[in-house]
């Protein structure tokens, strides 16, 4: 099932990439429904779901907490040691944080070699997003739905983001971009196949859900939504991201 699932996420993040060279004006609609329905399966699912699953860690703080602000701050790190951020940060808006090197200068041309480093970083990202899909079904049918339907809202932006980020440098690396899209889109069903190897206990899946978590909310407000309002009209986005949020609520409540 796992794997199956995984054959979705390939193709939403090809048609992200495909997104990413036509499609311009609506992109933010997308992006702030994908932020909604990410933040609503960390709050409405994962989190209660890990916490259901793990007892009381260390200093009284229960373990999938501590997963949960682990992979919030590896993700944050991640991001600033390759830098995923500023490489595809001129491509959609005029923004630019005023604590960064150069700040209000267009992107240069080594920002390409940093793109395709981002790039690289993200099909990184979506191995991970596999594995979670495949441990997320070993945790029960409705947790690995929810998972699934959280790295699959979100693949869109990271085929938009990797095809963007390789591309950085201008028409040249268009083929290069495309491979890496590829690469991006596969590496899901890789990341599932794998879990098909090993069963891994539910003490663990209880803070692995924890750092998915934390990983999720990352990617959800300091990158999808920012991106979602950088430089279109904000009431319009906000509905989609609360409509995200309300048909998770709607979809946990059902199930449950």
């Amino acid at each position: 099932m796992a794997v199956l699932v995984s054959v979705i996420a390939f193709l939403t993040t090809l048609a992200g990439g495909l997104a990413a060279m036509r499609v311009r004006d609506h992109r933010h609609l997308v992006l702030g429904l994908a932020g909604g329905l990410m933040l609503g399966v960390v709050a409405f699912d994962l989190i209660p779901e890990s916490l259901e699953m793990s007892g009381r860690g260390s200093f009284g703080v229960p373990l999938p907490m501590i997963g949960f602000a682990c992979g919030f701050v590896l993700l944050h790190v991640v991001e600033q040691a390759v830098a995923i951020h500023r490489a595809h940060e001129g491509e959609y808006a005029p923004h630019v944080h005023a604590h960064g090197p150069g700040a209000g200068a267009p992107i240069a041309a080594p920002a390409g070699r940093v793109g395709v480093l981002a790039a690289c970083a993200l099909i990184g990202h979506s191995l991970v997003d596999g594995l979670s899909i495949g441990l997320g079904f070993q945790s029960g049918t409705g947790v690995g739905a929810f998972v699934a339907l959280a790295v699959i809202t979100h693949d869109f932006a990271d085929g938009f983001n990797t095809f963007t980020a390789a591309s950085l440098d201008g028409g040249d690396r268009r083929r290069s971009a495309l491979l890496l899209l590829l690469a991006d889109a596969a590496a899901p069903i890789a990341g599932a196949a794998l879990t098909l190897l090993v069963t891994v206990p539910e003490s663990v899946l209880g803070p692995y859900l924890g750092l998915f978590a934390g990983v999720l909310l990352y990617l959800a407000a300091a990158e999808i939504l920012p991106e979602a309002h950088s430089v279109h009209p904000r009431v319009m986005t906000l509905c989609a991201t609360g409509l995200g949020l309300v048909a998770v609520g709607l979809s946990v409540a059902y199930a449950g």
